[in-house]
């Protein structure tokens, strides 16, 4: 009589499993911002093995140099991104312009609001699956991969900068993906971050000479968006919530 198969080897798809699950442990004894597949990337020189903890990006937007009408940010983060050129009202927008006024003298500013990349995400925080989540170096990000699509972050958001895909997407972009069914924001373009260099809109607004955008390492003392923060007075948006948002605002 023939052996009986183990149960085991009756059964490969658990085995499978198992293996999954022990990567998935194994990537929660990395370092905040280091997954498993960055280092194997890394081990052959096609990637950078993560995030590093020493480093806090962030924007600092200057309202004042800021014009009305200008969405030369906003395009650029479309294009960048493979975002809808005319986005509809279920599309998605990472980056927005908005009109503010204040009520007393009724004097009105123009300024991008995007993810402002909490200390302490509530996006984070209310995420049953771990999806959303905050790199090492402050930027947050939603992994599509086990993104369920339940809308949790968007709720959460205090600043309206998380959007959910309702439909197929075509044209996208090799270091962006995105997919129906799941909710995606501003990633601080961080393929280009990691690549050393700025974010799409960044560069925009300093290619049309506005200079509105100032991006870098809030960490660093040196910085030039450290030397700004510390020379003018800068603001966040809802500061209420003490988020300690990685986006700080100029004359608003």
């Amino acid at each position: 009589m023939p052996p009986t198969p183990s149960k085991d080897a009756a059964q490969p798809e658990r085995r499978g499993f198992l293996g999954v699950a022990a990567a998935g442990l194994a990537g929660i004894l990395l370092a905040p911002g280091v997954r498993l597949i960055e280092i194997a990337q890394a081990a052959t020189g096609t990637a950078s093995a993560g995030a590093d903890p020493q480093v806090r990006w962030g924007m600092l937007i200057d309202s004042t140099k800021c014009s009305s009408g200008c969405t030369d940010c906003v395009t650029a983060c479309r294009s960048e991104n493979g975002l809808p050129e005319n986005p509809g009202p279920t599309d998605a927008q990472w980056i927005r312009k908005i009109e503010i006024k204040e009520i007393r003298t009724g004097r009105t500013q123009s300024l991008p609001v995007m993810c402002q990349h909490c200390a302490e995400p509530p996006c984070v925080d209310v995420c049953p699956t771990g999806a959303s989540f905050k790199r090492a170096d402050g930027i947050v990000l939603v992994d599509k991969h086990i993104c369920i699509g339940c809308r949790y972050c968007v709720m959460a958001c205090p600043y309206k900068a998380r959007s959910f895909i309702h439909e197929p997407v075509t044209g996208q972009k090799p270091d962006v993906p995105r997919g129906m069914g799941t909710v995606e924001g501003c990633t601080m373009c961080v393929h280009k971050v990691d690549r050393g260099e700025q974010p799409a809109c960044v560069m925009a607004c300093s290619a049309a000479g506005h200079g509105a955008i100032v991006f870098g390492n809030l960490n660093d003392p040196e910085s030039e968006i450290s030397q700004r923060v510390a020379r003018y007075a800068t603001r966040q948006i809802r500061e209420d919530l003490n988020l300690d948002t990685g986006v700080r605002y100029i004359g608003i």
